[in-house]
């Protein structure tokens, strides 16, 4: 990698960091979006969480072009794949990005005028479906951002509360970041525990609407089910560690898979006990299909991903909501510890 000077390293302002699991031909898509950032003050650090396909290869390819550095480290899950990077950062806010991710030419510019503006201890911004990805992963990204599947709740609307940044797009003051001890072991949910202690402990957090980037998300609706799943699993465990926390947004998905499931329970029996309008039972289906269908139809202009957004909202909402529920009586019913659904590694 190419050797910074030492002045680069007293006044860095920015460094991003980048956790990666197998992701060469993504972490590529990213630094080449870095190359293009107008904002040139800031050091990128790549950490190989333990790949069985490392990008090292791909790193080095950049390094005349950006100030990159590289390292490879035993597998530990994302959360302290990011301290890893962190502790070897020199910037003095230290932007943590998914290897999914492309940022636009402006992303760094537009951080930098708002912490400007306004300074604050950490920050985040939304996400976007770039013109390039398949339909269903802007169908996915509907269905993660929508204001029909709380979307809301995930960092893409102004909030009614304080801001909590996701690890997908996450600015912090380096400083804060170790007074907090980064991120805990924690494998889903991370960011948000990361984010509660930050502002639990007195610190200013911020949405910068500007600050956004592209997003990918997962590829396929079984991978989308599984991290949705382990994420509403994720939301009871951050409810156990920090109380107070839980939100009446937040069980949506819950009551909108018990709902669901009665449906269909109802619909059946009246089918068997030979109700001749059993079927009305499902028209609650058939009009949250069209609501989903023709929103992200026309949102996105497109009829293919607007019918593949009406599967993807339905996984991500009983996904989600029975990860919550799955949780929620063992946690809270059973009294057991934390635990995971899927233990395969996140970025797989």
């Amino acid at each position: 990698m190419r050797p910074a000077s030492p002045l680069q390293h007293i006044f860095m302002k920015y460094s991003f960091i980048i956790p990666v699991f197998n992701r060469p031909d993504e972490v590529d898509e990213l630094l080449e979006s870095l190359t293009r950032q107008t904002l040139r003050d800031f050091e990128v650090v790549v950490v190989e969480d333990g790949s069985d396909v490392p990008c090292r290869d791909v790193v080095e390819r950049y390094a005349d072009r950006l100030q990159v550095h590289y390292y490879d480290k035993p597998n530990s899950g994302p959360g302290q794949t990011r301290n890893y990077g962190v502790e070897r950062a020199k910037g003095d806010y230290v932007l943590i990005l998914d290897s999914d991710v492309v940022l636009p030419e402006g992303y760094l510019q537009a951080v930098d005028h708002e912490l400007a503006a306004t300074p604050c201890d950490a920050f985040g911004g939304p996400d976007r479906a770039h013109a390039s990805f398949s339909k269903m992963q802007k169908a996915i990204n509907y269905a993660m951002t929508s204001f029909f599947t709380t979307g809301g709740i995930r960092g893409g609307k102004k909030k009614m509360d304080k801001f909590y940044p996701r690890s997908f797009n996450m600015g912090v003051r380096r400083a804060v970041y170790h007074e907090l001890g980064g991120f805990s072991a924690m494998r889903f949910g991370e960011d948000i525990d990361f984010s509660t202690r930050l502002i639990r402990s007195g610190h200013v957090s911020r949405l910068f609407q500007s600050a956004w980037v592209w997003h990918k998300r997962r590829t396929d609706l079984r991978k989308f089910f599984k991290q949705v799943h382990n994420s509403g699993i994720a939301r009871i465990h951050l409810t156990k560690r920090h109380p107070g926390t839980l939100k009446a947004v937040h069980m949506l998905p819950a009551v909108f898979t018990l709902g669901c499931a009665l449906l269909v329970v109802l619909a059946v029996a009246a089918a068997l006990l030979g109700c001749p309008h059993w079927w009305a039972l499902l028209l609650p289906f058939v009009l949250f299909a069209l609501i989903i269908g023709v929103d992200a139809t026309r949102s996105e202009r497109s009829v293919g991903v607007g019918w593949r957004a009406v599967a993807a909202a339905y996984v991500q909402l009983t996904g989600y909501g029975s990860g919550f529920l799955r949780a929620w009586w063992t946690r809270c019913v059973l009294r057991r510890g934390e635990f995971e659904a899927f233990k395969e590694n996140f970025y797989k």
